[in-house]
């Protein structure tokens, strides 16, 4: 498979997150040209701050491998991870990390912070921006403009 269709992949679980009412971010990690492990968004579901799309991955991966080490791993993720969510992936020892689309707000391998390649940690992450961007910023753009709506038709009703 290509870095397209892992991307695509990590897109459909954007969207298992969508159906859920979760903001749509998707992640595979793959080893070896197999997928090992999957993640969405379920922070709402599970009531759980630590419930993003990369966290559910790893600790999927790791559990599949049977150690928290995930050396020769690649992450496909919709949309650049989080502080706590690049954390994880340095402490991972993620290979290689590879971004649909960038989180100018809070984003941090590259856009707020950039985790993933300070040179000051013990391990860095080779990273790759811009696969499908247009389609992984899609998605979020779609799900917030939906949410802004909602919110607006709520506090109609609430007058």
């Amino acid at each position: 498979m290509s870095k397209y269709e892992y991307m695509k992949e990590a897109l459909n679980e954007a969207e298992k997150a969508f159906r859920l009412g979760e903001v749509p971010i998707g992640a595979v990690i793959v080893r070896n040209g197999e997928i090992i492990a999957r993640g969405h968004n379920l922070t709402e579901t599970r009531k759980d701050p630590t419930a993003h799309a990369e966290m559910n991955a790893i600790r999927q991966a790791a559990e599949r491998l049977g150690g928290w080490r995930l050396p020769g791993c690649t992450m496909y993720v919709t949309c650049e991870p989080c502080a706590m969510c690049a954390g994880a992936l340095v402490w991972s020892r993620m290979e290689k990390l590879c971004i649909g689309t960038m989180d100018p707000k809070a984003g941090a391998c590259g856009s707020v912070f950039d985790i993933v390649e300070e040179p000051r940690l013990n391990h860095n992450i080779e990273v790759e921006t811009g696969v499908l961007e247009e389609d992984c910023s899609r998605i979020l753009k779609e799900f917030f403009s939906d949410l802004r709506k909602s919110r607006k038709q709520n506090r109609r009703t609430l007058v």
